[in-house]
């Protein structure tokens, strides 16, 4: 046997791991930045599913507070990950792809926003004036804050928009909000190695993702909760 199968990745294992990574991002963004905070400050009711959350009460603080969970998140994430030196190679592994996805979400929805005129900072900045200055206030911040791994990439775009299908508002929020915002903020996996200075060195031998049931078998219930049931979307009041 070579040393580069003796080292392969597990992808089965780096989906499993990625999709609870795609779905705590996704939780944390609508379930509890977006939903949680607005039954807390007013809303007596609404519906909560993968791509958006939908009630008669709105806020700016309800329009920020998804992103600002996400980098709430990010920031704790990336806290745990440097004090977890002994843990496993997957939850290490699990750690970090969910605090990129929680930070590039966070600050992919600036840059998105600012763009598109569309999405939750573009209801932030509503009625906001000079509104030009505001949204390219979101488009520059959005960029230098995303600044600041193809597989991961692809398998949390997958679960978001099949997951979108269900939803009750309708397949267009699939196509104008979801998988652009999401595909979008997460591209950064693809490209941020190349951002990495030359004069970093790793530390340390490298160490493979081998098969691991445990994610697997928690990740495909949790996948199928996500799609099937938050998916259509949960009606929630007080």
């Amino acid at each position: 046997m070579t040393d580069d199968l003796v080292k392969a990745d597990d992808a089965l294992t780096i989906c499993a791991i990625s999709l609870l990574a795609a779905v705590l991002a996704d939780v944390l963004h609508e379930g509890v930045g977006h939903a949680l905070i607005a039954m807390l400050t007013g809303a007596q009711s609404g519906n909560l599913s993968t791509v958006a959350w939908s009630s008669t009460f709105d806020s700016r603080l309800v329009q920020a507070g998804g992103t600002l969970v996400n980098l709430a998140a990010g920031a704790i994430l990336w806290f745990a990950l440097t004090r977890v030196r002994e843990a496993s190679i997957g939850a290490q592994y699990f750690l970090l792809i969910a605090c990129l996805f929680n930070l590039f979400d966070g600050t992919g929805y600036f840059f998105f926003s600012g763009v598109t005129n569309f999405g939750d900072w573009a209801g932030v900045i509503a009625g906001m004036h000079p509104y030009w200055v505001w949204r390219t206030l979101l488009f520059v911040v959005g960029v230098v804050t995303y600044y600041g791994a193809v597989l991961p990439y692809l398998t949390a775009i997958a679960v978001i928009g099949i997951s979108g299908l269900f939803n009750p508002i309708g397949i267009q929020l699939v196509w104008l909000s979801a998988l652009p915002a999401s595909a979008g903020a997460h591209s950064g996996m693809l490209w941020f190695r190349y951002y990495i200075p030359r004069s970093i060195v790793a530390s340390g031998s490298a160490e493979p993702i081998s098969r691991g049931y445990r994610w697997i078998l928690t990740a495909v219930p949790v996948c199928l909760l996500f799609v099937f049931v938050l998916g259509r979307g949960i009606n929630l009041s007080r």
